[in-house]
């Protein structure tokens, strides 16, 4: 499933093919951009490629849980390190997300509607530089974060157990298991 594939997978890899030079060039940081919307979503083990039942908004949602539970398994990996692993919300963001994807057209005018009230990307992006370069976060890993500030996830975003379970599946999709 292309969204699961670009959201988290792909992270997920790169994360992988960089991790020697990060430990290396320690401290550093890995910042990954997860989404409120995990918050009605779960992982389907069961058919992550979502070929039973798919919907953008529900690919889109649990991509994002996948994010915060890739977090909280990598910053365990790099306990004891000095490199650290955290997560952010940037919040509703003025992009281009969705302009050309197919979608009926009155979802081009909803979101054409609803973008007014959205942040500018520089406001979307203060807590991913904040992460990535502050000292009141430096060695604070596997948190989930909006305007700056640590939040909890979602019940799902805190289950160690489909951490480890997507850790392991995720190794076996991207071949490095």
């Amino acid at each position: 499933e292309m969204t699961f594939a670009v959201n988290h997978l792909a992270p997920f890899l790169l994360t992988h093919l960089l991790i020697d030079a990060l430990r290396s060039g320690a401290p550093s940081r890995i910042v990954t951009t997860a989404s409120n919307a995990h918050r009605n979503a779960n992982i389907a083990f069961d058919d992550l490629q979502a070929t039973r039942k798919y919907s953008p908004m529900g690919a889109y949602g649990s991509s994002k849980l996948a994010n915060i539970l890739f977090t909280r398994a990598l910053a365990k990996r790099l306990s004891g390190t000095a490199v650290t692993a955290t997560c952010v919300h940037p919040g509703f963001v003025r992009t281009n997300f969705g302009r050309n994807n197919e979608v009926a057209l009155w979802v081009k005018v909803m979101f054409g509607l609803v973008s007014r009230f959205a942040r500018s990307p520089q406001k979307g992006a203060e807590t991913v530089v904040y992460l990535a370069a502050s000292p009141r976060v430096q060695g604070e890993s596997g948190g989930y974060y909006f305007d700056c500030k640590p939040r909890a996830p979602s019940p799902a975003g805190q289950d160690d157990a489909a951490a480890e379970r997507l850790w392991q599946v995720s190794e076996q999709l991207v071949g490095i298991a």
